[in-house]
């Protein structure tokens, strides 16, 4: 559905003239589809798809790293289009508020600081 309705190809078009290192472009598209779908699987996946012309395009990317930061992208601000967050929630017994306030944000945390990794390790590598 989300390829027939063309998100791929808006995103694609819409970050694709930012002048961003691949590294963070994977991340941002993998982020904007999350947070937009709800599914890490989903996010990852299209985000490959997208980032896979520019890459190859683009010499000097490195591509275990740029998987890396898209795997980071795709968990961020996990909300209730998740099924992961209706695990947490209900093993925890929290509220949606509760799980917002815990797991979204934690969940964020991690997706930043591996952004952050990748691109150290892109500056030292």
């Amino acid at each position: 559905m989300l390829d027939i309705c063309g998100v791929g190809k808006a995103i694609a078009g819409t970050v694709g003239s930012l002048q961003l290192s691949p590294l963070l472009l994977g991340w941002l598209v993998a982020a904007l589809i999350r947070i937009a779908v709800g599914s890490a699987t989903v996010a990852i996946s299209m985000a490959a798809g997208i980032m896979a012309p520019i890459a190859a395009g683009t010499s000097g990317t490195n591509a275990e790293l740029l998987v890396i930061a898209m795997g980071a992208g795709s968990v961020i601000l996990s909300h209730v289009n998740d099924g992961g967050f209706w695990f947490v929630k209900e093993y925890f017994n929290m509220t949606v508020p509760q799980t917002l306030q815990t797991w979204t944000v934690m969940e964020t945390i991690i997706s930043v600081v591996a952004l952050l990794l990748v691109l150290v390790m892109d500056a030292i590598v």
